[in-house]
């Protein structure tokens, strides 16, 4: 038995307006037995880096053969290219201003199209809505296994950007930011395993973060392990240092939010702070 196509969505749109809806349409118009999943369109609006962050999390867990279309687009209506980007396992749909830079650092190999056969477009085309009247039909056609080499040629300068890194910042001294604040009110920070990997380890031995108006001590590894309201440190499932409370939210009890910075110290500095 044939597999059904699979077109994921993740948008900046929001679910108060019809604009998810009709993106939707035009896709089971071309490809009526198509499955389409939503992702998010909880995407922070305007934030490619948001985009970029929700759909890296997200598309591996796919089957091969998967389209993810990903429309996060304040430059909707310019020369902003619209592109196919084509991995070993999936397709991807976007505006080429960098939302999937994340996925082209996880992907060894990818090939970029500028999507430029516009009879594959919903006509006519609106300047303030591309998701329904270009990406939607072209996610469509893809799904209806169209060879994505019929959209248009395969470019080398696309737009693509490094996440940001946590930056030394002296002895034994890190400074990282928030990426994110989830709906519990965690706070994902841009730390990995391997950027400090004492702090990650059975027994970090002596640290401080400082995230906002708050010191944090304690590293746990299940948010039910920390006391009531308390703010601990976690490895959360995205990969990344999480500031987090347990059955509380961790931005409002420190004040910290999405682009705050986050300093951590380790070993003695941070023994010298813990007993001043």
């Amino acid at each position: 038995m044939a597999h059904r196509p699979i077109i994921t969505l993740t948008t900046d749109f929001g679910l108060n307006d019809h604009f998810v809806g009709a993106m939707k349409g035009v896709i089971l118009d071309i490809v009526p037995e198509a499955a389409i999943v939503d992702i998010s369109h909880a995407v922070q609006a305007f934030d490619v880096l948001d985009g970029a962050i929700a759909i890296s999390q997200a598309y591996s867990y796919f089957p091969n053969g998967t389209v993810h279309l990903v429309v996060v687009d304040p430059g909707v209506g310019t020369t902003r290219r619209p592109i196919i980007a084509s991995s070993d396992a999936y397709h991807f749909v976007a505006p080429d201003n960098g939302v999937l830079s994340m996925v082209y650092a996880r992907e060894e190999r990818i090939h970029v199209r500028h999507v430029s056969s516009e009879h594959y477009f919903r006509q006519p085309v609106s300047n303030t809505f591309h998701g329904r009247d270009v990406f939607a039909p072209v996610a469509g056609y893809l799904a209806k296994q169209v060879d994505s080499q019929k959209f248009g040629e395969e470019i080398e300068d696309f737009v693509r950007f490094a996440a940001p890194r946590p930056k030394p910042a002296g002895e034994n001294r890190m400074r990282a930011v928030v990426l994110k604040v989830d709906r519990f009110g965690n706070l994902i920070t841009n730390v990995t395993p391997q950027d400090i990997p004492a702090l990650f380890s059975d027994k970090p031995g002596a640290f401080k973060i400082v995230a906002g108006s708050k010191e944090i001590t304690d590293m746990v590894a299940a948010y039910a392990e920390g006391a009531q309201g308390q703010v601990f440190g976690i490895l959360g499932s995205m990969g990344y240092l999480e500031i987090a409370a347990n059955r509380a939210s961790a931005a409002q009890i420190t004040g910290a939010n999405k682009g705050s910075e986050v300093s951590i110290v380790l070993g003695d500095a941070a023994a010298a702070g813990k007993s001043a």
